[in-house]
């Protein structure tokens, strides 16, 4: 634990105590207790449901360790995923490897350290799982209708109702054991409607199954939930009824859900530093933003990743990563007050998919990631018996007084 502070300028305490966020590349601050929250309000909406955590989101530890602290499962794609769950004394039964394509020595781990749930869409893949996981336990991924701007949104993955009964066929032959259904609407997608059919087709599925003598236990309903309490009660008022006629209590069908960035997103906030910057003519920048008259410049800002005044004037602006790339270009055109080298910009909910390995190029690193959380969310969490002491140590702690609100406060009956 790097300790107490008890100065309520947090913030500023910290840069005087001798970190210079001057020479960090770029800084991440994650409030652990959002965390808890969102937890706390999937309870409160779906509680019918259990959560496992898309590992590839945010596979930050101090993530992984309260998430497990919580109880959640843990959905993962690759051999490091799940070593990086099972080192915090998650169970195999609360794992499920997800990944479309499987490396075959992948699943030989799995198999090696008993992770026996995983998803399948295809004949090929389950032969090779078939050949390496004898206790494999199988959910078959059926695709959604959830088209996105007239393309084939969840058509990527996922095989069709009509492929099912082959795959059981196979499943049977291969002695396979398929256990559930899983399929995915897109967060994008906005006709909760396909839920219907998509609840619809894995009721089908399971019916087939028992046709072929599969018992079927579990069906996982995907991810696509974007961390708003109404999106989830929306998509929660269309699911329920249709849980309870397709998938009845009682029935001894578990019903999971893969939630990420709604677990994660809001409890990130990103902050760039300005590290260069440059005058261009203002008919250089291309449409999308309303300009600034003709005759003023327009700035070309370069960040490694932030706080501008407000009442300022607004001046046509670009952002682009440290490494000078054209495909390196944050935001094409915005307008911004004039900034300076040394400025910071603030990014909120960046907790999702912002976390991947850092580029080669020029030795740039990894962004530093400052933890925090106020002192009566540590009493409410100790309260409600979800925090232990490997968890806490890289926190620092802020007074409660700079808490933006009385509603970011949680339920202790998580």
């Amino acid at each position: 634990m790097k300790g107490f502070i008890d100065d309520a300028n947090y913030s500023v305490g910290l840069l005087d105590e001798g970190t210079n966020l001057g020479n960090v590349i770029d800084n991440y601050v994650y409030e652990h207790t959002l965390i808890v929250k969102k937890h706390s309000q999937w309870q409160n909406v779906v509680a019918q449901i259990k959560p496992f955590y898309t590992v590839k989101c945010n596979s930050t530890p101090a993530v992984l360790e309260i998430l497990a602290a919580l109880g959640t499962g843990f959905a993962c794609s690759s051999k490091n995923e799940m070593a990086l769950v099972q080192e915090l004394g998650v169970s195999p039964e609360n794992i499920i490897y997800t990944s479309p394509c499987k490396q075959v020595s992948q699943i030989k781990y799995a198999a090696k350290v008993g992770i026996n749930i995983m998803t399948c869409d295809n004949e090929i893949e389950l032969k090779k799982i078939a050949r390496n996981h004898p206790n494999a336990k199988v959910l078959l991924h059926i695709a959604t209708e959830d088209n996105i701007g007239g393309e084939d949104g969840n058509m990527k993955f996922g095989t069709t109702l009509k492929n099912c009964r082959h795959l059981l066929e196979c499943a049977k032959e291969l002695d396979v054991q398929i256990i559930g259904v899983k399929f995915h609407v897109s967060s994008a997608c906005k006709e909760y409607q396909v839920y219907v059919h998509a609840l619809s087709d894995a009721r089908c599925v399971f019916d087939m199954a028992g046709e072929f003598g599969f018992t079927m236990n579990m069906l996982d309903i995907g991810g696509g939930f974007t961390g708003t309490e109404i999106q989830l009660e929306e998509v929660n008022h269309v699911i329920s009824p249709l849980l309870d006629i397709y998938f009845p209590e009682g029935s001894g069908i578990q019903i999971i859900s893969e939630p990420g960035s709604y677990y994660v997103s809001s409890a990130f906030t990103l902050a760039v530093n300005i590290i260069a910057k440059k005058v261009v003519e203002n008919d250089k920048f291309s449409s999308g933003v309303e300009k600034n008259r003709s005759d003023e410049p327009a700035f070309v800002y370069y960040m490694n990743d932030g706080k501008y005044k407000e009442d300022e004037p607004l001046f046509t602006s670009s952002l682009w990563g440290p490494s000078c790339d054209e495909l390196d270009q944050i935001v094409e055109s915005c307008l911004l007050p004039e900034l300076n080298v040394g400025d910071w910009l603030i990014f909120d909910n960046m907790g999702a998919d912002s976390f991947h390995e850092p580029s080669a190029f020029n030795d740039f690193q990894r962004p530093a990631i400052y933890y925090m959380m106020s002192f009566s969310d540590w009493y409410e969490m100790q309260d409600a018996g979800i925090t232990s002491d490997a968890m806490m140590k890289n926190f620092f702690f802020a007074p409660s007084c700079i808490q933006l609100s009385q509603e970011d406060s949680f339920s202790t009956e998580a």
